[in-house]
């Protein structure tokens, strides 16, 4: 399974959390730094587009794993429950394909 890391401790509002996810992911230079921009870039793991640092096979997940989510929860709750919310919205635009969920979130 593939995985990469945010850091919950650096994430204290909506920019340092872009900016973790754009290192994390490997978005491109024109990641639009929103949530729809974070969804499109997260819904093309099997495809050959370039969204992001990892492509994944046809039944791979990608492991998201938070460390730190205390924190960040403690001092950015509306960006955990938005990044929450949007995973299980992805997963199920690829079951609406025909595919297997892509994401994993985990929070440490």
């Amino acid at each position: 399974m593939a995985s990469t890391k945010l850091d919950g401790k650096k994430i204290r509002d909506w920019d340092s959390f872009h900016d973790e996810c754009q290192q994390a992911f490997g978005f491109p230079d024109y990641y639009g730094r929103n949530m729809d921009a974070w969804v499109d870039c997260l819904s093309y793991l099997r495809d050959d587009d370039g969204m992001t640092r990892f492509k994944l096979n046809e039944n791979e997940k990608l492991e998201i794993v938070i460390d730190g989510a205390q924190i960040m929860r403690e001092r950015a709750p509306d960006i955990l429950e938005e990044i929450t919310y949007c995973v299980g919205g992805i997963n199920e635009r690829y079951e609406d394909y025909g595919e297997k969920p892509a994401l994993q979130l985990v929070l440490r």
